[in-house]
């Protein structure tokens, strides 16, 4: 059952709906919404369990997060829209898009992939889950997660990027975190998915992201029917945080083309 997502919402005009990485929430948009929301409708969802939107009861699957995504849309009215994510919220997008595949305007895909996870990474998934419900603390996303997030050039030079992140990262709530991990082990290929998308895409990547990497993205860029794909320099794999002016420059010109 679909749960009733808080949302941030600024703009008008064409729908653009941008969804957040893992182990984040909504609050990484915060440096780039205002300026999207110049030139489209911007709503920016806590994915169910994640800042202030509940978790629910049900089983943990990527469908339930497109479907309350879905729901979103049917509770203001809007037909289409612009669909899109970083990382994990690329993987929702992706599910979205084989589930809604008619309610789709356009796509934007930000350092993530389309691959399913190989054994070692599904059951890497299920150790975190597992260990986060057992302390009931953020360590583990500290010790294991927060490193991959940021590229080396964030690490380097942006201490508030890096503090920032630390910060939405030790949020997270130990059954969002542990449904999520375990939504995202067992998700399929999504490559035929993509081909079957005759829509406008952009996928975009940093060039020093590690966990989704430009040879990644290249390939979804390849297998959409009509992609632009976008190479951040000095970004990592939460791009919008690290490098926020060139991921809003690329988005805006994407949309202002809509």
């Amino acid at each position: 059952m679909a749960v009733d997502l808080h949302v941030y919402e600024t703009g008008t005009g064409v729908p653009l709906v941008l969804i957040h990485a893992f182990p984040v929430h909504a609050g990484m948009w915060d440096g780039v919404r205002d300026r999207l929301g110049e030139v489209c409708r911007v709503l920016t969802p806590d994915l169910r369990g994640f800042g202030r939107s509940p978790l629910g009861d049900d089983e943990p699957s990527l469908d339930r997060y497109a479907d309350d995504v879905a729901a979103l849309l049917d509770r203001r009215d809007i037909d289409q829209a612009v669909i899109g994510g970083v990382s994990m919220g690329g993987y929702v997008t992706m599910a979205f898009l084989r589930r809604y595949p008619d309610r789709v305007r356009g796509i934007v895909l930000v350092d993530t992939k389309a691959s399913a996870d190989p054994e070692a990474a599904r059951a890497n998934r299920e150790r975190i889950a597992a260990t986060v419900l057992a302390e009931r603390t953020p360590r583990v996303l500290l010790d294991d997660v927060l490193p991959g997030l940021l590229g080396e050039t964030t690490r380097q030079t942006r201490p508030e990027v890096v503090e920032r992140v630390r910060a939405l990262v030790a949020e997270a709530r130990p059954e969002a975190v542990a449904f999520a991990q375990r939504a995202m082990a067992p998700r399929p290929d999504s490559f035929d998915a993509l081909r079957g998308a005759d829509v406008p895409a952009l996928v975009l990547v940093g060039e020093e992201d590690q966990l989704s990497p430009p040879e990644e993205a290249e390939a979804m860029a390849k297998a959409l029917p009509n992609a632009r794909l976008v190479t951040i320099p000095g970004a990592g794999h939460l791009s919008p945080l690290e490098t926020p002016e060139e991921f809003t420059r690329a988005v805006v010109a994407f949309m202002s083309g809509i």
